[in-house]
């Protein structure tokens, strides 16, 4: 039923202890996320609750009382076995909470939610005074569950993605071509350009000295350290020239897009392309909102938000950037239009293209 559709006290009091239930469930998510649990059972199970902590070294008693809260939500199943109770993880419910490669990987969605919750009285004082949360104060659980969660996008659809836009494809494909990676974030979004573009070198920027170190050890570890290079800085100070230049599922984020985007438009060849991927929400708000508006304004209110506001000055756009927006953005940096690329079905994102 939707929210519009409830009319007495029960119903919206039934609604509420929904949600609760749901914040419960995603916050047991986390932990059995964090603790290896998931991933244990995953490999070995299906296993008793005393097996369970014997093979991830915690505790036995908040082990068999997770298993029977997981139980009861559906997220394992519970056998009998030599007159012990074992426990094991659906094929489906492995694969969604423990492989990182798959595009279905969404347990660091529950890390990035338990990470915005720890921080709820610093939030609660930058609603009251306007100040902000920084994602430095958010820390790395939501540092890496960012990464992590777009990891497998990165790595599966971008390359195929984009070489379905000819355009696009053609300017990459140059020889020797020079492709900027603004707000890089671990580094995944680089790392997979330059294993489409074998001949392009990519430079990754970011603000956050953590996640460049990060990046730093992903590139070597591919192999990539002569073509990948990951500095620290901010997009209003990018040099040039470049062939293209991407902004991945950040300009949302930043408190200066305007700069940013100038920035960007005078460092990338007039003959280039420059890339902005952002939140696929609606053009006008929708009440009742889908999936996606919920989705995007929950991450605005916890997470883009406060971080935006921690910045001074600060534009605060918040994750909800709608296409106006960004072309109001785009045009104010001197860029003549904005279009959407035919890229679809990649996570909740939506591919826009700049043009000088």
């Amino acid at each position: 039923m939707s929210p519009h559709e409830l009319a007495t006290a029960d119903e919206w009091a039934e609604h509420v202890l929904s949600a609760a239930l749901g914040a419960m469930d995603t916050l047991a998510i986390h932990l059995g996320d964090r603790l290896g649990w998931y991933r244990a059972l995953a490999d070995q199970g299906p296993l008793s609750a005393t097996a369970l902590a014997e093979r991830t070294g915690t505790d036995t008693r908040y082990a068999h009382e997770w298993l029977a809260h997981q139980a009861a939500a559906g997220m394992v199943t519970a056998d009998e076995h030599d007159g012990v109770r074992v426990f094991s993880l659906p094929d489906g419910a492995a694969e969604a909470l423990t492989d990182g490669g798959s595009l279905a990987y969404v347990s660091p969605l529950a890390r990035m939610l338990a990470a915005a919750a720890s921080q709820m009285p610093a939030l609660l004082d930058a609603y009251r005074t306007g100040g902000g949360v920084s994602w430095a104060d958010l820390g790395d659980d939501a540092r890496w569950a960012q990464a992590d969660i777009n990891r497998p996008w990165f790595e599966t659809m971008l390359a195929p993605s984009v070489a379905a836009v000819p355009e696009l494809h053609d300017v990459l494909g140059r020889p020797d071509a020079r492709i900027a990676d603004v707000a890089c974030g671990a580094g995944w979004s680089a790392i997979a350009l330059a294993r489409a573009y074998p001949t392009a070198r990519i430079i990754g920027i970011d603000v956050d000295e953590p996640s460049v170190a990060r990046a730093r050890e992903h590139v070597r570890a591919a192999g990539l350290e002569d073509r990948v290079e990951v500095v620290h800085a901010d997009g209003e100070s990018l040099g040039g020239p470049f062939d293209a230049a991407f902004i991945f599922e950040a300009l949302h984020d930043m408190p200066q897009p305007v700069a940013v985007l100038s920035a960007v438009r005078e460092a990338v060849s007039p003959d280039g392309a420059v890339v902005v991927m952002d939140e696929a929400v609606a053009d006008e708000p929708a009440e009742p909102g889908d999936l996606v508006e919920r989705l995007m304004y929950g991450y605005s209110l916890l997470v883009c938000l406060p971080d935006s506001m921690s910045s001074t000055p600060t534009a605060a756009t918040g994750t909800v950037m709608r296409e106006p927006v960004l072309r109001g953005y785009a045009t104010e940096a001197g860029f003549t239009d904005v279009s959407v690329l035919p890229i679809e079905d990649f996570a909740f994102f939506r591919f826009y293209r700049l043009h000088h």
